[in-house]
């Protein structure tokens, strides 16, 4: 985390003093790249809190206070769902950004980003329908 903490603020400090001069599209690769992070850094605190929860010991959180609403929710097979989902996001932001440089990038390697993404995509949908068909039964919600 504090690696990704610090390679967010230091893409946002080197383009503080040329955001006037850059293209539209320079801007939208560079908040790209900051969602890309900030995606990343909420996987894995999702994966460690709810690990921890599922794996470990039950966190105490008063029911008063602020907290998350997913904390104590997650088993097992729905943070599966999650991290798949939030790997297809992550990928979608890098297909994204490959559009964005589509005269930068050879077709072959623009075809191997979209059979990745899809590849992901696909893994999500199947671990949901095999999650939902083995312990739906299992869930009380």
């Amino acid at each position: 985390m504090l690696a990704l903490g610090i390679k967010f603020f230091q893409e946002l400090f080197h383009v503080f003093p040329i955001i006037l001069n850059m293209s539209e599209s320079q801007i939208v690769l560079t908040v790209l790249a900051l969602v890309d992070i900030s995606l990343v850094g909420s996987l894995i605190i999702m994966v460690m809190l709810s690990g921890y929860e599922n794996f470990v010991s039950k966190l105490d959180v008063d029911e008063g206070a602020d907290n998350l609403g997913w904390l104590g929710k997650l088993d097992a097979g729905s943070l599966k769902i999650k991290v798949a989902a939030s790997i297809v996001a992550i990928s979608s932001i890098h297909l994204l950004r490959a559009f964005m440089n589509l005269q930068q990038i050879d077709n072959d390697k623009l075809m191997w980003y979209v059979v990745f993404h899809m590849t992901f995509v696909f893994s999500a949908l199947l671990l949901g329908y095999l999650d939902k068909i083995a312990f739906a039964s299992h869930r009380d919600h």
